[in-house]
């Protein structure tokens, strides 16, 4: 664990966690179906290193928020490009038809008795702990709220929450930070917030939530990810861990 700044002491009762990434690695490798969409619709087949580090870029600043405001970013530089570009929303559903060829055959998997192998160590042994405590859970994602929800399920993850929020159905409202809201309005001290985004560590820290960063190589399910250490401090989390699995050094951090 990497205790980066001393947060407030207070009493955790609530806990918003990021879904993807964070939890589950179901979507694991979105960025490889996201890379060449983009770089395919803007520039064709002629796209330069440099091309390649832009959207990268892009993807990897823009990491958490919903699908629907990362298309709309390619619709404008498509335009900028001098072509014209297709509705945000098409964009969006090429891009879930060619990630849910992976993601249908993960689900299959889990559902198939290795669900292990998409949640990262120790996850369900930290949720299980925060709510044997009396902390209220929450989950959220910039996914779609219909896949997020039976992806969860899949996982035997639904238990925990007592809500899974995600993208509404052609709304480009940012579920996170409307969770964040809702539960700040209950709880104006306490909150917990756990993600492996900077979208979400940033909301956090800005309502004065205690906020820990999940850096864990997600095709291991454990082991600290430098690309993600580096994105999570700059986002400002209280600390990092790689994964879930020393719960009581976790706890104890909150607690003490």
């Amino acid at each position: 664990m990497i205790v980066l700044e001393q947060h407030e002491k207070k009493k955790i009762v609530a806990a918003v966690f990021d879904f993807d990434g964070t939890l589950s690695t179901l979507r694991c490798g979105w960025e490889a179906v996201m890379e060449p969409l983009m770089l395919e619709c803007i520039f064709g087949d002629g796209y330069t290193e440099e091309n390649q580090r832009e959207v990268r870029d892009y993807i990897k600043d823009s990491t958490g928020i919903q699908t629907i405001l990362q298309m709309k970013w390619l619709a404008e530089r498509v335009k900028q490009q001098g072509k014209t570009p297709l509705d945000p929303w098409e964009y969006k559903a090429e891009y879930n038809r060619r990630l849910m060829i992976n993601v249908e055959k993960n689900k299959a998997d889990a559902q198939a008795g290795k669900a292990d192998h998409y949640i990262m160590r120790g996850a369900k042994k930290f949720l299980a702990a925060l709510k044997e405590r009396g902390i209220r859970l929450y989950a959220a994602s910039g996914t779609d709220e219909e896949d997020v929800i039976k992806e969860a399920e899949a996982l035997g993850l639904s238990c925990f929450f007592e809500e899974i929020a995600g993208a509404k159905p052609h709304s480009e409202n940012c579920s996170k930070e409307a969770t964040l809201e809702r539960l700040i309005a209950k709880n104006h001290s306490g909150l917990l917030v756990v993600g492996d985004g900077p979208v979400e560590i940033r909301l956090g820290k800005a309502v004065g939530a205690c906020t820990l960063g999940i850096c864990g190589k997600e095709k291991e399910l454990c082991g600290f990810d430098d690309v993600k250490i580096q994105r999570l401090t700059k986002a400002g989390a209280h600390a990092l861990v790689d994964c879930f699995e020393n719960v009581d050094k976790i706890l104890t951090w909150l607690e003490n």
